[in-house]
């Protein structure tokens, strides 16, 4: 019986840029958590990918890696320009301005309840 050999793993271009083929995760997915310091065998849990394909994305990053930063900027750039529709700004505003309103609460409630722990102790 002969042994079945895992499949090489692969950068491939679909359209949507660098991407680990047979997945939707891009080289730009992988450079975020390069970034933050995380170690290949940690990506691939993260991805439920295999060691081989985060280091195949990891490869292509080095090789490519003037032109792999220069798109990622690009699309970092695109992201932090983007304008939505006015109707869809005011609902993302809204939703703003009604989580602040809680994050204040319940600070105001923690404190409230550390006051009173500390008046009863």
């Amino acid at each position: 019986m002969e042994a079945i050999k895992p499949a090489e793993a692969a950068i491939v271009d679909l359209g949507r840029g660098p991407q680990i083929a047979g997945s939707r995760i891009t080289v730009f997915d992988i450079m975020d958590y390069l970034k933050d310091g995380w170690h290949r065998d940690h990506i691939a849990a993260l991805f439920r990918l295999s060691s081989r394909d985060v280091q195949a994305a990891i490869d292509y990053i080095a090789a490519h890696r003037e032109e792999v930063e220069a798109e990622y900027q690009r699309i970092l750039d695109r992201h932090h320009n983007y304008k939505y529709p006015p109707e869809v700004q005011a609902k993302l505003d809204e939703s703003h301005r009604r989580f602040v309103e809680f994050v204040k609460e319940l600070r105001a409630r923690k404190a409230q309840e550390a006051s009173d722990a500390a008046n009863l102790g």
